[in-house]
């Protein structure tokens, strides 16, 4: 029986349609601390669930099936452990940047064991199975950012149970000396400009770039961040993946960073902020300020989540007399692989296309100009 193809298809038509219209940003999002803990607090109080995982996602209200997540293309999730409990769970084709806030344990993350303290983060490759276990005394809490809203979006968010996969024998039946690699496939230049015409091959074999779990303590990173006023070290620091190149990535869908202002002197947010096609969220763990997004002002402090830059936001940020330290993941490496990063660091200023032309430069920290 053969199937029409083409009996849904529609066309529009497109000529002389306007140029597209301004990224449509979401709202900013603040989940305050209280409402995090209280919901920490339901999970510690559950029964073992099928498959041992305490866990609950985090939903903007403008976000719409499929893809449910506090960006289009961020999903966050709160998972918990009670003490002296595991739980394993199954691979899928995720990638995720994890960040302790409560407890201690370790995270099995393939065959890498990873120590988990308060204010680690962690990274977990696609397709790896994960382990974790609070080795502690105290509930360990975690929250876990990951690009599942994109993969549902696509309808490709793959998940299965399996602990390891057959041993590769052959290829198409054929046993031994593969003739068809990409070691062997053709590979022709076109013209003089560097096009070239390539086997088949270097698209299903694609060049291994190992991608190894990493875990950052933050007893490692804390010195190598501003913590007195004056003391010439850096407002904020890249937790960087090597796997990621030149997307400079902590995944290869997200950077995280740590910022860190000193305690002493309240910075107020610059009169304008600058946006990026990149959304970024903020955890504030230590101190308390203020952001101001679209000309809203929002007050956040220790323990608070925010969805602090929605795609193409105009944003500002501050902190208070006692400092801050903010974890921030953004989904910049993502676009720019997509090469749809675009940034805008002045409101009257230029926008930039980062990755694909000279971007900006002189800065050391948000909105802090540096002349070294």
């Amino acid at each position: 029986m053969m199937g029409d193809a083409s009996q849904e298809a529609t066309f529009r038509d497109a000529s002389g349609l306007p140029r597209p219209e301004e990224p449509r940003s979401w709202k900013p999002l603040l989940i305050p601390r209280e409402r995090i803990e209280e919901e920490i607090a339901r999970l510690s109080c559950l029964a073992v669930p099928a498959g041992g995982r305490r866990a609950a996602d985090i939903i903007h209200p403008q976000a719409t099936e499929p893809g449910l997540g506090v960006a289009p293309g961020l999903g966050i999730s709160i998972n918990v452990l009670r003490p002296g409990e595991s739980v394993v769970l199954p691979r899928d084709n995720a990638n995720r940047v994890e960040f302790a806030i409560g407890g201690t344990g370790h995270a099995l993350i393939g065959e890498q064991k990873l120590p988990i303290a308060r204010w680690s983060v962690w990274t977990c490759p696609t397709m790896i199975r994960r382990q974790y276990r609070n080795d502690g005394d105290d509930v360990m809490a975690w929250l876990s950012y990951s690009n599942v809203p994109v993969l549902e979006k696509l309808g490709i968010h793959y998940s299965d149970a399996a602990e390891s996969r057959p041993p590769f024998t052959s290829v198409n039946g054929v046993s031994g000396e593969v003739r068809f690699r990409r070691s062997t496939a053709p590979d022709h230049a076109i013209l003089e400009d560097g096009a070239r015409f390539r086997g088949y091959e270097f698209l299903t074999d694609i060049e291994v770039v190992e991608n190894k779990a990493l875990v950052w303590p933050f007893a490692e990173t804390e010195p190598y961040l501003t913590t007195v006023e004056g003391d010439g070290k850096r407002t904020i620091m890249l937790l960087y993946n090597p796997a990621t190149g030149r997307r400079n990535g902590t995944t290869h869908s997200f950077f995280a960073t740590l910022a860190s202002w000193a305690p002493g002197v309240e910075r107020l947010p610059p009169a304008r902020g600058h946006k990026h096609t990149s959304t970024a969220c903020n955890y504030h763990f230590r101190g308390s300020g203020m952001s101001i997004v679209d000309g809203q002002r929002y007050d956040w402090r220790a323990g608070d989540l925010m969805l602090s830059a929605p795609a193409w936001s105009e944003h500002a940020h501050g902190a208070g007399e006692e400092g801050s330290t903010v974890l921030t993941i953004q989904d910049h490496p993502f676009q720019i692989g997509m090469e749809s990063l675009i940034w805008q660091e002045k409101m009257d200023g230029p926008i930039l296309t980062l990755g694909a032309e000279a971007g900006q430069t002189g800065y050391v920290g948000p909105r802090l100009e540096g002349v070294d």
